[in-house]
């Protein structure tokens, strides 16, 4: 079981990383929030069957299902809704997810203020690290600056940014031993509720159901918001936010990676070095530190 729990990080950062794949093969079919509605229900009837063949161990209270809507406001609802509505407005995507790559920064910063963690000297160095690996493998697609690159747009990937650092913090000190699927549906029940009602303001809703969007978004339910959510939850109850903050510099690189396999998207050798330099600050990062850790989490 050790050598398992060992592996989820990697697989985590393999699944994580699909998503921007996933959501850029079904983009061109259907407006950005009502594809995350779309995704929401999907999930969310998928795990209510789920509940109703094998019940849950226990019901959750009223108070963890109030702080897993909280959860998936932040997570699902703010996070994907900013970086998705930042690219449909025209920001590059490489550069959303420069942005966006601040997020183990700022989770690691309120972490040690919010959760008690010590965030070490070696840990800032390896963090610092990794943010010049992201830069490197990002820099080549974040191409020229354009009009996209607006403070609308900036400033809804700068929220995402806090959605996201927001949220795994938040369950960490409110929801991580709470019962798994129950937890998980009230997260997505959560982003839903924000993301139909701005979809319902501002999208058309209209869909084309082709072939390439159903894989898309049958590949971002499952894999994503079912096997990768639920990794992250482990990972979060299983360790300090920090640490699993700093596995989010490796999806850029896992990214690169595949797009370079399944769009046969260049590879530069600043990226590859950019890869390399990733990994040897979230190894730095992920190391036992020598000292104990203080939680006011339970």
């Amino acid at each position: 079981m050790s050598l398992l729990l060992r592996a989820v990080p990697v697989i985590f950062v393999l699944l994580w990383s699909t998503g921007f794949i996933g959501s850029r093969m079904g983009a061109p079919y259907a407006e950005p929030l009502t594809f995350l509605v779309l995704r929401y229900v999907a999930v969310l009837a998928i795990l209510a069957l789920s509940m109703l063949a094998v019940p849950p161990r226990r019901r959750l209270t009223m108070h963890e299902r109030g702080h897993a809507i909280v959860v998936g406001i932040l997570i699902h609802g703010i996070y994907l809704g900013g970086v998705f509505w930042a690219i449909d407005n025209g920001m590059p995507a490489g550069v959303a997810a420069l942005i966006v790559g601040l997020q183990p920064l700022v989770t690691a910063l309120f972490a040690g203020m919010l959760l008690g963690e010590r965030i070490d000297t070696r840990y800032w160095i390896g963090m610092a690290i990794g943010l010049v690996g992201v830069g490197l493998v990002l820099g080549p697609k974040a191409g020229v600056a354009g009009q996209g690159i607006r403070p609308e747009t900036v400033g809804m990937c700068l929220l995402a940014v806090l959605g996201i650092a927001f949220g795994t913090i938040y369950q960490k000190r409110f929801a991580q031993h709470m019962e798994m699927r129950g937890g998980v549906f009230y997260q997505y029940a959560g982003a839903l509720s924000v993301t139909a009602l701005l979809a319902l303001f501002t999208e058309t809703g209209e869909v084309q159901w082709t072939g390439e969007f159903v894989f898309a978004l049958f590949w971002l339910v499952v894999v994503l918001s079912l096997g990768a959510i639920s990794l992250l939850m482990l990972l979060i109850r299983k360790g300090e936010v920090s640490r699993v903050a700093g596995l989010f510099y490796l999806v850029p690189a896992a990214t690169a990676v595949e797009g370079y396999f399944l769009f046969g998207e260049a590879l530069a050798p600043i990226q590859i070095l950019g890869m390399v330099i990733a990994i040897g600050g979230v190894a730095l990062v992920s190391r036992p530190s020598t000292g104990r850790i203080r939680t006011q989490a339970g």
